[in-house]
């Protein structure tokens, strides 16, 4: 490796030199040669510019790519553009442009998340991202210094190290990654993270170390990634315990019920029965145990069948007792089918499928939204599919459960975050400039990915951990992954979608703390923080009241005539926008005198307390009330269908002569005269000089329609046959 040669021969053997890379041990000679030992120009050389730790992944990321540091330098000045080398940010751009070149060849192992020596490089990545340069280097550590000789033990040589000291520089437990640096090294490798989800896996592997990635929980993460990735080959070998008929590309992503102490019982109807849940990039298959059927229920997550996945209760005998079930509906099934996944304690089990399931449906709904074809579609799969190995890893090593807006998976994700129709708007945007020649074809070339053609970043990695086979995938072996969809010193416009709708979650998040905060228990204390909010509504009602009952006939006189005049003269039309002209000025006013103040707290009496038992009478009371009300509701419209159908002739005939009279009103005499007209009936009611009449008259009203017979009602009880 010493000698110039070495370059000459790169495509022939990158894959001997890898598998020398990932063992990291071979049976090389204790010593160099003299040849070797003077040839020094090919050892990786440090950049002054950048501190000891970037120099010593810039000098790593060199051996792996075969290229003097001098020359990545040089591609990186000539091939990106001048806005991501600007003084304050060159070493930090330069330090990606290098880790975006080397991760390619990284991965292009199907083991490579098995190995340590992997790991530690891409976390000193992140480290090393934190503080690029020599002004950012703490003084107090030691300075690395990179001879031009490699390192060698009883072993060999490791293409990682080239010297003691800058071993000695790289992890140690002292040293943690900030969200940053994870956000953009980690989505460079597919598989480790995605662009959409970053910022919610770093907080989940670091919601108890302060915000902070340690190299153990890295390094345990991606060691639960490779189990969950090797449990997913398995589940596709000859080795499998499924029986399923898969269709061509079907690929198992999980399975449940294998022990018999943990089985998924299958509810429909009253019936339940033990057996094994199956979920694939496509559908759901549930296999029965021990019932004499050997064949697999398909539930279709892919086609449009108006499917509905929700958590849901269930229990023996159709009981809703326990919360540990998922309902599937579509239109292929007569009935909802309810899963459920027993455990001791808590729900954990249940809400994993139900986050899974539904990542696939809406990964499918995606598709067909945006009219996907072939490489679109396989590359929005393969995103869901490594987001559900992600967040089993998270799960099984860590168990931890992600909230509703820290979900791991990116379509889950779009469609619970405010604005998350961006997302996938965006991304539909980055999947249509795919091209699946550019998979045959593709090189290390320049790291920021602003190009017309991209590469299926998610579908060629399923396809390097041997989870999608060649023919699947129909890539050439010599393709190189790209880096996923980080830019070097830019933002790539998802990241920036998503930035935007965190912010809008944020916002959503706050504003519903204070809802929760202002939420009171009981009935009658709700009721006097409802009367209190409502009091200038309720005294404003209150005062026309009191003018309409004629207490005060100065009063209620001048407030006729001013309404009658402004009726006749069309000014009420200017009333509601007045109103709205009001308010909108005295929010403004507000706006601008309580400028940075708290809003001051509502202040309220509370009601007397009342325990259990008096707040359950006053639910009883309320309830009746609204019943009463329904009931009075559901008389007149019997009464009015009766009308309608001339139960009562004579009362038929008046109300249609009345209807007559209404319509010639409404043809005839202008708007502004009729609304005149009722105003004035309606509001010297309670004048002293119509009162008695008006009593009458509302009297006989009365009596009338007591005297309608209501329309007749005959109630059927359904038939209830449930399946035994």
């Amino acid at each position: 490796m010493g000698d110039g040669s070495g370059r000459q021969h790169n495509n022939n053997n990158f894959f001997l030199n890898s598998i020398n890379f990932f063992n990291s041990s071979n049976n090389t000679n204790k010593k160099l040669d003299d040849e070797e030992a003077a040839s020094t120009s090919d050892s990786p050389k440090p950049i002054p510019l950048l501190s000891s730790l970037a120099n010593s992944v810039v000098c790593r990321c060199s051996k792996i790519l075969l290229t003097p540091t001098a020359e990545l330098k040089h591609r990186f000045d000539t091939e990106l553009p001048d806005t991501v080398k600007k003084p304050s940010t060159y070493a930090r751009n330069l330090l990606e442009f290098c880790s975006y070149q080397a991760l390619p060849l990284l991965i292009g192992h199907p083991d490579y998340l098995s190995d340590k020596e992997f790991r530690r490089l891409t976390y000193d990545m992140m480290l090393a991202w934190e503080s690029p340069g020599v002004e950012s280097e703490p003084q107090d550590k030691e300075t690395a210094s990179f001879s031009n000789q490699e390192v060698e033990d009883e072993d060999g040589w490791s293409l990682f190290y080239s010297s003691s000291t800058s071993m000695a520089v790289q992890v140690d437990n002292k040293k943690t990654v900030g969200p940053e640096a994870f956000a953009r090294i980690a989505p460079g490798c597919a598989v480790v993270a995605d662009i959409i989800t970053v910022d919610n896996l770093f907080d989940v592997l670091t919601n108890s170390s302060g915000h902070r990635l340690h190299f153990l929980i890295y390094d345990k993460y991606l060691r639960s990634l490779q189990k969950v990735i090797k449990a997913a080959k398995n589940a596709l070998g000859p080795q499998s315990i499924s029986n399923l008929r898969l269709a061509e590309g079907e690929i198992i992503l999980d399975v449940d019920g294998t022990v018999p102490t943990q089985p998924v019982l299958q509810h429909i109807g009253i019936s339940a029965w033990p057996g094994r849940l199956t979920l694939t990039n496509y559908a759901l298959y549930f296999e029965s145990l021990g019932v004499g059927n050997d064949k697999a229920v398909r539930y279709d997550l892919a086609m449009e069948m108006k499917q509905v996945i929700k958590p849901e209760l269930t229990g023996p005998l159709g009981a809703r007792l326990f919360d540990k079930a998922v309902m599937y509906k579509s239109t292929s099934i007569p009935e909802p089918v309810y899963l459920e996944f027993p455990e001791f304690k808590g729900n954990s089990r249940r809400d994993y499928w139900l986050d899974a399931c539904l990542e696939i449906l809406h990964a499918h709904k995606f598709i067909r939204k945006y009219n996907l074809k072939e490489t679109q579609k396989y590359e929005a799969l393969a995103r869901a599919i490594l987001g559900i190995f992600r967040y089993r890893a998270v799960r099984e090593a860590f168990h931890i459960y992600s909230s509703h807006y820290k979900t791991l998976l990116c379509f889950n994700l779009a469609e619970s975050l405010p604005g998350g129709d961006m997302i996938l708007e965006t991304l539909s945007s980055h999947l249509a400039l795919l091209n699946a020649s550019t998979g045959r074809h593709g090189s290390v070339g320049a790291a920021n990915v602003k190009r017309q053609l991209t590469l299926p970043v998610s579908y060629l990695t399923l396809h390097r951990l041997e989870i999608i086979s060649q023919k699947e995938a129909d890539v050439d072996e010599e393709a190189v992954d790209p880096v996923g969809d980080v830019w070097v010193g830019e933002t790539n416009p998802l990241e920036m979608a998503v930035k935007q709708s965190k912010r809008d979650t944020g916002r959503a998040e706050a504003a519903q703390a204070t809802v929760n905060q202002v939420k009171v228990e009981g009935i009658d204390t709700n009721l006097a923080v409802m009367k209190e909010l409502l009091f200038p509504l309720i005294e404003s009602a209150s005062r026309l009241q009191l003018l309409a009952s004629w207490e005060d006939p100065s009063k209620s006189t001048v407030f006729l005539v001013l309404i009658s005049y402004m009726i006749f003269r069309g000014w009420i039309r200017y009333i509601l926008p007045s109103i709205f002209i009001i308010l909108a000025v005295l929010m403004l006013w507000h706006r601008h005198v309580n400028k940075r103040r708290p809003l001051e707290a509502f202040k309220i009496i509370a009601p007397p307390n009342k325990n259990a038992v008096e707040q359950l009478l006053t639910l009883q009371e309320a309830i009746t009330q609204v019943e009463a009300l329904i009931q009075a509701g559901n008389i007149i419209l019997l009464k009015i269908r009766a009308l309608l159908f001339a139960v009562l002739p004579q009362a038929t005939d008046r109300i249609a002569l009345l209807f007559v009279f209404m319509a010639v009103l409404l043809a005839f005499v202008p708007l502004r005269y009729l609304a005149l007209l009722v105003f004035v009936e309606g509001f010297t009611r309670e004048m002293p000089l119509r009162k008695d009449s008006n009593d009458r008259w509302v009297r006989r009203v009365r009596e009338w329609w007591v005297r309608i017979p209501a329309a007749p009602v005959q109630l059927i009880k359904p038939d209830d046959k449930k399946r035994k």
